[in-house]
């Protein structure tokens, strides 16, 4: 008799099963956020329907900022070779939007054929016309950068009204679309240039609500001195802080992003860290990327709900026959007491809803009565799928990652061997701290040693050893904490007797000035600042 249920439970059962977390992440879209979407308009209201080139896509970096700010130059210093369609100047030069992606071969797409590749996740950006595809294209380049991720280039913002009236498309628009599906927006500022001119505001504005993915960059910080640095670092911070309504400080990366000499140098060390820090950021993206992509599906998500009540509560207020139009204008008017209304029947947070002003705009142009009313089982369907499908999808990352080559998640070539990876005497930190001395014929501890001999003696040694109770005494004179201290001492007593000889004070003492100059002391003690005495020995 009930034959038709068990069907249908299997078949449910059946769907939950998945290869991988982005075939999972498909899957569910197309089954349960998708009909929710399509049933209350949410395409025309906010973003297009996702296709699979955006589930499958790698990594995209979305680069903006106000013209000569060194963006296009940023790419170039990542990849370490030109692009086709590259202009670097110091006149606005970048005019349109350049995707730069890996291809076998270097060419240009021009945007018209981009948009109709099905294998391309830029099939939406057809709604934005001619006049924005005339002025898009894809570059294709053969580099191992792009195997891991693709960069977006986008025109420099100018200032004044003209510019944004005769780009003759919509720009904002454009960016809100990137900045949903990218996984990185760097906004890069030049250290003469840290007006934020009108378009930059409404550029900016069009990307909240996807501030965890904003890093900020401070680019040609070489062309002042460490003085002006910091007065520049202050006047940046004083200008997003108007822009970004967040009670939270902007990271801000500072450096100079380009392969020429520094103007000023005094900062080199600044911006070595700081480069580490940003390239190790964008290292993580591949690694991240499901992660990433299931986080947008949940905000999506979570959007398309609260979209429904909205426009089933407006559908439920209009009159059946007389008076639709005058009733059509009261409600958006009033739309801000239907936000009230959904947000206490349904305990939404406000955040969650869009932004009121751009939905009474957007409203003005549809017809009311076309909406739907509320269908519930939309509704449970989407609730399902966050509280099982979701969380099960999270399960899964972790395994996942396991089970994949590391190498693969990992981007390797351009200027990320050179900062990340580099083996030579010019990587990052080579030559400093724990790696001083390697590669030196002499131990480096011998340097210093006949002043840590002075004070070995004055510790009264018996059998040449200090007891450790007195090289504590010693020790606690650099004012180190403890936790750090015992690190020293593990390192040091290599013999495991409890005891230090002169070779493993001398030893504790050079770890410990290591510490004190700024540096992190290693895990484990490298081969090179192993006395020569103890060398090969096994306690």
């Amino acid at each position: 008799m009930f034959s038709w249920m068990n069907k249908d439970e299997a078949k449910k059962k059946s769907l939950d099963v998945y290869d991988t977390v982005l075939d999972g992440l498909r899957k569910v879209y197309k089954t349960k956020v998708l009909p929710l979407e399509s049933n209350y308009h949410f395409h025309d209201f906010h973003s297009p329907a996702l296709d699979d080139p955006d589930f499958d896509a790698k990594p995209m970096i979305l680069l903006v900022g106000q013209y000569s700010t060194g963006k296009t130059t940023f790419i170039r210093y990542l990849l370490e070779r030109d692009f086709p369609g590259i202009r670097i100047g110091p006149e606005p030069t970048t005019d349109g939007f350049i995707a730069v992606m890996y291809g076998d071969t270097d060419g240009s797409i021009p945007g018209n054929a981009l948009v109709v590749d099905p294998k391309k996740p830029f099939r939406p950006l057809s709604k934005f016309g001619n006049a924005f595809l005339n002025r898009f294209q894809c570059s294709q380049v053969n580099s191992t950068v792009l195997k891991g991720l693709s960069i977006i280039d986008t025109p420099g913002i100018l200032s004044g009204e003209k510019q944004r009236v005769d780009r003759g498309y919509e720009f904002t628009g454009v960016l809100e679309w990137f900045a949903e599906r990218v996984d990185r927006i760097i906004l890069l500022f030049d250290a003469h240039k840290l007006d934020i001119s009108d378009e930059f505001r409404r550029s900016i504005e069009a990307l909240k609500g996807h501030d965890d993915k904003i890093r900020i960059v401070l680019n040609k910080a070489d062309m002042v001195d460490h003085q002006q640095l910091m007065r520049v670092y202050g006047a940046l911070m004083w200008s997003l802080g108007k822009v970004l309504a967040t009670p939270e400080v902007a990271r801000v990366y500072i450096g100079s992003f380009w392969d020429q000499p520094l103007r000023y140098d005094v900062n080199r060390r600044l911006f070595e860290a700081e480069e580490q820090d940003l390239f190790s950021d964008l290292q993580s993206l591949p690694r991240n990327a499901a992660l990433r992509k299931l986080n947008d599906l949940i905000k999506r998500a979570r959007l398309a709900k609260v979209h429904a009540y909205i426009i089933s509560e407006l559908k439920k207020e209009m009159p059946s026959m007389f008076g639709r139009e005058n009733k059509k204008k009261e409600l958006i008017k009033n739309l801000s007491a239907i936000y009230d209304k959904i947000q206490r029947e349904h305990q939404i947070s406000p955040g969650d809803f869009p932004e009121i002003k751009r939905m009474q705009e957007q409203l003005q142009h549809h017809d009311f009565t076309k909406f739907n009313v509320m269908k519930p089982r939309l509704l449970e369907a989407v609730d399902r799928m966050l509280a099982e499908d979701i969380a099960r999808l999270m399960a899964m990352i972790p395994v996942e990652e396991a089970a994949s080559n590391k190498e693969n998640t990992v981007i390797r070539g351009g200027a990320f061997d050179g900062v990340m990876n580099d083996s030579t005497v010019f990587g990052f930190k080579r030559g400093e701290g724990a790696d001083a001395g390697a590669g030196d014929p002499d131990w480096i501890v011998a340097k210093d040693r006949y002043k840590y001999d002075q004070l070995f003696d004055n510790l009264n040694p018996v059998d040449g050893k200090i007891t450790g109770s007195a090289a504590k005494h010693e020790m606690l004179k650099s004012k180190l904490p403890n936790s750090v201290l015992g690190k020293v001492w593990k390192m040091s007593d290599i013999d495991k007797d409890g005891m230090l000889d002169a070779d493993e004070f001398a030893l504790a003492m050079h770890l410990i000035n290591i510490k004190l100059d700024g540096n992190d002391l290693p895990n484990d003690l490298p081969e090179h600042l192993v006395p020569p005495s103890k060398r090969g020995f096994q306690a």
